[in-house]
């Protein structure tokens, strides 16, 4: 998505709003944190590629499969269940790739 959304975005009614770079740093930031309920570590800056991100959400996925196999709930102090666990972590990607859709202004005049 980020390769098909301006870089800057529709500013709200009062003129706040982020910009592109900052909402997929802010969605790859928040999937580092889940990430590591289930003992994945991901290096900062490594979802920045494709490879990257491929890698990592590999990895991740595989990560989910293990608890599962395990009967285990993600997260140490929060225990989530494993469904509302993939489900959160979608719905916050998918969220912020419909903001940015959104706010696009590719092809819109200023």
């Amino acid at each position: 998505m980020r390769g098909r959304v301006s870089a800057e975005l529709q500013k709200g009614p009062r003129g706040g709003g982020r910009d592109r770079d900052h909402i997929v740093r802010h969605v790859f930031a928040a999937e580092q944190g889940w990430a590591k309920m289930v003992g994945l570590l991901t290096a900062d800056g490594a979802m920045l590629t494709a490879e990257g991100l491929a890698a990592h959400r590999s990895a991740y996925v595989h990560a989910i499969r293990e608890y599962h196999a395990q009967g285990k709930m993600p997260g140490k102090i929060a225990k989530w269940p494993l469904r509302y666990f993939i489900r959160h972590t979608a719905y916050h990607t998918m969220d912020h790739a419909w903001e940015m859709e959104d706010k696009d202004l590719t092809g819109k005049e200023g």
